[in-house]
């Protein structure tokens, strides 16, 4: 299934990281479907070429430069939203960040609290803020990319394995908790994002593949899982 259904045109998509590599095609994928975006990034000369590239109306974008780690921005952004929009229907949270190649004794104090506000800070201020809007459209998705490793973590990647495996908890969480208002949570795992497409892990192209599908209304039992995508 490589589109959203019908059904699932011109809902709103909230999509953090929007100016990384995955973050821009993303954004072009569900803007080519017909769907209105808030994009949220760090990088203000980044962002404003994201928004001319996409070339979409202003009714249908809100392009908002955010820091994650202040939860009340996070509030104030999702209140934007809201506003302009009216609902939301999709938050899509692809912000990253790795810092390996360490041991355990190797590894500051400094790299865990870098790697603590990249992953679970940032989702969970995401969550506080978002949950409550999802739950009132009556319809939502909440999808974050994780490693293939968080269960099973290898060397000298201690610190990102065990901040990825709090931020897949908060998704489960969120799962469980937003499941009776028909909003899904969901995590997509990967070994690696092969930009280059030189096979040697999951390609961006395959990724948004599979949040088309978590996006569309066939996925409404979905919730609450890690889809293995290697």
């Amino acid at each position: 299934m490589n589109n959203p259904s019908s059904a699932a045109h011109g809902r709103v998509v909230v999509i953090t990281g929007a100016t990384g590599v995955l973050g821009r095609q993303t954004a072009q994928a569900f803007a080519a479907q017909g769907h209105s975006l808030a994009l949220f990034g760090t990088d203000q000369n980044k962002l404003d070429i994201l928004t001319q590239d996409l070339n979409l109306p202003d009714d249908n974008l809100l392009p908002v430069i955010l820091d994650l780690g202040n939860r009340a921005a996070v509030l104030s952004a999702a209140e934007a939203v809201s506003n302009k929009f009216g609902r939301i229907h999709a938050l899509t949270h692809l912000v990253g960040g790795w810092i390996g190649g360490k041991t355990l004794p190797e590894t500051s104090d400094e790299d865990l609290t870098f790697m603590l506000a990249q992953h679970v800070w940032t989702t969970y201020h995401l969550f506080q803020a978002f949950s409550p809007k999802l739950a009132a459209s009556g319809w939502g998705r909440v999808i974050t990319i994780s490693p293939s490793t968080v269960s099973n973590p290898p060397v000298e990647r201690g610190i990102y394995n065990a901040t990825k495996a709090a931020q897949e908890n908060l998704v489960l969480t969120l799962a469980a908790e937003l499941k009776p208002s028909g909003v899904t949570a969901n995590i997509i795992q990967v070994r690696s994002i092969d930009v280059e497409n030189k096979g040697t892990g999951t390609t961006p192209a395959e990724i948004i593949a599979a949040m088309y599908y978590l996006f569309s209304d066939a996925a409404g039992k979905i919730t609450g899982t890690r889809i293995p995508l290697y």
